[in-house]
């Protein structure tokens, strides 16, 4: 069965009898960029979507490629906008009719101080997080059978986080989709979630102080790693195969003392 290629010259992804495939939205570039590499490395075939890190994309796209050619392919969609989940979902069926993983890792994390919030804010904010993932999941169900769905949640969509109202609401409503869609989707799909904690700073960067007062109410003590969210994704997405409607904490502790 003939694949078309993915966008920026991917070429092919080729049909590998066996081999298990997965689309990681957001996949270009810092947690996305680790899961990716995480599920190329234990064989998995990946779509990786990216809306603007063009580059990135087609740097991670050639590495992959190398390793493994026709392993990688890239799709181009803004999952925010109206049509960008259909879109996306179409150009995964182009590529390949099965899919045994879908990682909703695709966000946009920014503060919306109250009084300050306006329709765009909000539309994008809820789009980028939870409606492109609701839509994507729901036009991929007949891909998934037999699959499994991980979304990536956060720390925050239990506690707020000051100043950033409409994005812990994003993440909350998700965590709540991860829940009903287990139970909506059993036996035949299983969807869990991933909540990180202090593993990158936003771009950005709290101040220093910021920066302490976080890993001080962190019982680890320190930052962790975009490894430590790409290990927990895999074990959920392809070997957990009786955990579903859960959220793991990747966090070090600190959803223990926010």
């Amino acid at each position: 069965m003939s694949r078309d290629g993915g966008m920026g010259g991917s070429g092919p992804v080729q049909d590998r009898s066996g081999e298990r495939v997965a689309l990681v939205t957001g996949g270009a570039r810092r947690i996305g960029e680790a899961i990716v590499r995480e599920l190329h490395a234990r064989g998995c075939r990946v779509l990786v979507h990216y809306h603007g890190s063009e580059a990135e994309a087609n740097t991670l796209l050639g590495t992959l490629n190398n390793e493994r050619p026709g392993s990688a392919a890239l799709l181009k969609a803004d999952l925010a906008g109206d049509d960008g989940p259909q879109n996306l979902a179409e150009q995964v069926m182009a590529q390949s009719p099965c899919l045994d993983l879908l990682v909703n890792n695709a966000s946009r994390f920014y503060p919306t101080p109250l009084g300050e919030v306006t329709p765009r804010t909000w539309k994008d904010l809820m789009g980028s997080n939870v409606r492109g993932a609701f839509f994507l999941s729901q036009a991929l169900i007949p891909a998934l059978e037999g699959g499994a769905i991980v979304n990536i949640l956060d720390v925050y969509a239990d506690r707020p986080l000051r100043g950033h109202t409409v994005y812990c609401m994003a993440k909350s409503a998700l965590v709540m989709m991860t829940r009903s869609m287990a139970l909506e989707l059993g036996p035949s799909i299983r969807v869990n979630g991933v909540a990180p904690g202090a593993i990158l700073w936003p771009e950005h960067e709290p101040a220093e102080g910021e920066r302490e007062g976080i890993l001080s109410r962190t019982a680890m003590g320190r930052l962790g790693s975009p490894g430590d969210i790409a290990s927990a994704v895999a074990f959920l997405g392809l070997e957990a195969t009786y955990v579903t409607g859960q959220v793991l904490a990747v966090d070090g502790g600190r959803s223990l003392n926010m």
